[in-house]
């Protein structure tokens, strides 16, 4: 654990966790707080459902639209716009009480999401080493996943108490507090969007980058249905407390997968350690559709996440090797972009399988499109060869002596 010891002594690694930590926290509850809200007004399970699915679409079709907007103009004008307008909309949002303004509201708020974590993701090639770059992620994508244990518990527990209004008032503090303070931090108000070589290719036709939306269709699909799957199947079975905890263990245990793969630092390349653990990941998620909504599921989805957060370290890293120069943002916001819309229509299929069907039916749909996302990257392994390498030790010294200082 000595490697994360030494980045968190680097000074703009401690800024960017501890400055995006609170909207991180924030996009964590926004979700059931926006939920809450819309049926506490509407008084719709139905109604509060397609709100968080306006919101949760629009966020994701734009997506590529705002890395692209960072990688032309940088981060400081579009976040220091765009947090204070997403606040103000969760504050207007939680005060209306006019019915036929929620859902344009709820679609307006996705639209303008601020990229809190499209704008971090760039600032660590800044902030740490290229060497300690694996590491770094591996911490990144560790704290994204802890705010998705406690956020959603926060907002729930918030919205069903005495002062229900708090959630989406916290939610405008947080994603304010934090934006901003992201907003001004030198390392972020003075980062330089790389220069795009002569005649280059769009994103979407580049190989790899199509390769990797190919796979986000698959797996963004099966997130959808997971996400809906198990909430659906713990209610039809009129244990709908299960939900929270089987979630949350899933997230926790992301967050011990995450750290762990940022251990392995030179011994796998970026592109063998994700086909591997993207196997264990596909494997893990089997006895998904066989589970009962109890501990026996919550067991499995201890090892999907656990793989699961592995699975997102490398990720991270196979993409930053493939794509195209320019597209420190916008590579990752289209890949999102993809993922999110597939993962809004698995989500509503899942819902009417399991309704119609059987809860199961939608929870091995998740097993496979994460099957088939694997092929995916398995056949086009050769697409992504520029992952598919260690640095060496000279690699490592150069990257040392002309990272950015901790300053």
């Amino acid at each position: 654990m000595g490697k994360y010891g030494e980045i968190l002594a680097l000074r703009n690694a401690k800024l960017l966790l501890i400055t995006s930590f609170p909207a991180r926290v924030a996009y964590a509850m926004v979700g059931l707080a926006l939920f809450f809200k819309v049926e506490r007004l509407t008084d719709s399970v139905a109604y509060a459902g397609i709100a968080l699915g306006l919101n949760t679409f629009a966020n994701s079709v734009t997506a590529g639209l705002r890395g692209s907007v960072l990688d032309k103009w940088g981060q400081k004008w579009p976040i220091r716009i765009l947090v204070p307008l997403y606040a103000s909309g969760l504050l207007v949002l939680e005060f209306t009480t006019s019915k036929s303004w929620i859902l344009p509201l709820s679609l307006l708020m996705g639209l303008v999401s601020p990229p809190i974590n499209l704008s971090v993701r760039p600032l660590w090639k800044n902030a740490v080493p290229e060497s300690a770059l694996r590491t770094a992620y591996a911490l990144d994508t560790a704290v994204i996943n802890s705010t998705r244990v406690f956020g959603p518990l926060f907002a729930s527990t918030l919205a069903l108490s005495p002062y229900p209004s708090s959630a989406l008032i916290l939610c405008a503090l947080f994603i304010f507090v934090g934006g901003l303070s992201l907003g001004f931090t030198k390392i972020s108000s003075e980062w330089k969007p790389e220069k795009k070589e002569v005649g280059q290719k769009s994103v979407w036709r580049i190989p790899a980058m199509q390769l990797l939306m190919v796979e986000a269709m698959f797996v963004g699909f099966g997130w959808g249905a997971f996400d809906v799957g198990i909430p659906s199947f713990a209610t039809l079975e009129g244990i709908p407390g299960w939900s929270g905890p089987i979630f949350a263990a899933l997230a926790f245990t992301s967050v011990v997968g995450g750290l762990t793969a940022g251990l392995i630092s030179r011994k796998t390349s970026a592109l063998k350690g994700l086909l591997r653990t993207y196997a264990l990941w596909m494997v893990a998620t089997i006895p998904l559709a066989l589970a009962y909504p109890g501990w026996s599921m919550l067991i499995v989805a201890l090892f999907i996440g656990f793989f699961g957060g592995a699975v997102q370290v490398f990720y991270w890293e196979v993409l930053e090797a493939v794509r195209p120069q320019g597209t420190a943002v916008s590579a990752l916001g289209w890949i999102w972009t993809v993922d999110g819309s597939f993962m809004a229509l698995g989500a509503a299929l899942g819902g009417i399988i399991a309704s119609e069907f059987s809860p199961r039916l939608t929870l091995l749909s998740t097993t496979i499109a994460v099957s088939i996302g694997v092929l995916v990257l398995v056949l086009g392994r050769k697409i992504l060869a520029p992952a598919n390498r260690i640095t060496s030790v000279e690699e490592d010294r150069s990257a040392i002596e002309h990272s950015a200082p901790p300053q």
